[in-house]
């Protein structure tokens, strides 16, 4: 794994880069959640299952959290800034978008202009909690194959699958996904090796 700072035009951003033993057979660029960090279980667990199936992962830290700041950028800032980034990673094998919640939410709305192969969501916010009316459905890739990962107690809501958009349901799983991590990685891999992306 090595680290290195992109700057974009929302201030400069962080990135982990951790190569498979052997070529990579993707390139897995995942976001983290509004008030949370690349850390997350979730995607700890994920970033190490994916790694060991042949996914170059990279792990990006918006600006505004580099900064210092727990309130998230708005949604054009930390889609600028996302942006900026995978523009600036180095090309090769297939590009799969993801992240958890909000970075979800950026890979979603971003996938099609930056010509993502696939995309993963973990824990795609839905809605609001307690406010259905609000969807968020219009984001998720009409074309593009999507794998939607998200917990069946999940106060913000569970999208319907259809078209490119895969749903699994992991079962007593709330927003933070940490009820059975090596269940939803192994999810995960078994989507990337359904399309050639991981061994």
């Amino acid at each position: 794994m090595h680290s290195l700072t992109i700057e974009t035009p929302r201030g400069p951003a962080g990135i982990r880069i951790t190569d498979p033993v052997g070529p990579p057979l993707c390139r897995l660029v995942l976001g983290h959640g509004a008030g949370g960090d690349v850390d997350a279980p979730d995607l700890a667990a994920v970033h190490d299952a994916a790694v060991a199936a042949g996914a170059r992962v990279v792990l990006v830290t918006q600006p505004y959290r580099v900064a210092g700041r727990r309130a998230p950028a708005p949604a054009g800032h930390l889609d600028e800034a996302w942006t900026a980034v995978v523009t600036a990673l180095p090309g090769g094998p297939p590009l799969i978008l993801g992240g958890r919640s909000s970075g979800a939410r950026v890979a979603c709305r971003t996938a099609a202009v930056l010509g993502a192969s696939g995309v993963l969501a973990l824990a795609f916010p839905l809605h609001p909690p307690g406010r259905p009316e609000r969807s968020r459905a219009a984001e998720l890739p009409a074309r593009i194959p999507t794998l939607v990962v998200n917990g069946d107690r999940d106060p913000f809501g569970v999208p319907a699958p259809g078209g490119a958009v895969e749903v699994v349901v992991r079962p007593g799983a709330v927003h933070d996904l940490r009820r059975d991590l090596p269940g939803t990685a192994a999810t995960v891999v078994a989507w990337l090796r359904a399309h050639g992306w991981a061994r």
